[in-house]
């Protein structure tokens, strides 16, 4: 390890020596993602890895030219995925109740599962999803989704007095298909009211990439919902 230590600051230096700053900031990043992955790939247990710890060591050892831990908290946190095995190898296989869909205070957070959906949405996420609802903001991401999936669906809201972002739901889809998109959302107005007394939220705006499955699917759930697109 000192070894390659010592080849990689000598690699950064060369880099300095033209002034290129944003080169050597892609070095760095690049040795600390190699590092991490080594490291987590020498551990037989990957369960006891703790994210910090284990920056902290790589960059105390990487010197001033390591890159802040913001910048690498989530490259830690696939690698360490990749690295935890799963007795879950089909959709169909997720189970309907399990100790891991409770909070710390004994609340059950899967709201929904069926052959093609599960959705994950905790009372606290239901009231912001409810209180902060003139805008629905969707993520779908792939690259932290199951073999057995096809995408993560994360739906966020905007807390003006904070200026933050918080995650109101999150969902595992099998499919990108209209019908699924469709219940997905029915799900999330139901139990959003079902905390609310039965009074109906009517979201103004949802704020997506452009698809049109999920297009069609918040317009039955939300007939007066704007559609705005992310460029």
């Amino acid at each position: 390890m000192e070894e390659n230590l010592i080849i990689d600051v000598k690699i950064l230096k060369y880099d300095s020596s033209h002034n290129h700053s944003e080169k050597e900031y892609d070095v760095s990043l690049s040795i600390m993602k190699h590092k991490i992955k080594d490291g987590i790939g020498k551990n037989l247990i990957p369960f006891g890895i703790k994210i910090k710890p284990l920056y902290n060591k790589i960059s105390k050892e990487m010197g001033l030219i390591c890159p802040e831990y913001n910048s690498i908290k989530s490259q830690i946190s696939r690698n360490l995925n990749k690295k935890l095995l799963s007795n879950v190898i089909t959709f169909d296989e997720i189970p309907s109740e399990s100790e891991y869909y409770k909070t710390k205070r004994g609340e059950n957070f899967m709201i929904f599962k069926n052959s093609n959906l599960i959705i994950f949405q905790s009372l606290f996420q239901a009231k912001l999803f409810r209180e902060y609802n003139d805008a629905i903001f969707v993520d779908d991401t792939f690259f932290i989704t199951p073999k057995f999936s096809y995408q993560i669906f994360i739906t966020r809201a905007y807390a003006k007095e904070l200026d933050s972002f918080y995650t109101t739901s999150f969902a595992i889809l099998k499919n990108k298909e209209q019908e699924t998109y469709t219940i997905l959302f029915e799900k999330l107005k139901k139990n959003a009211n079902t905390s609310n007394n039965n009074i109906i939220i009517e979201p103004k705006n949802l704020y997506f990439d452009f698809e049109r499955g999920i297009s069609k699917a918040t317009k039955t759930i939300f007939p007066n919902i704007n559609i705005k697109y992310c460029i």
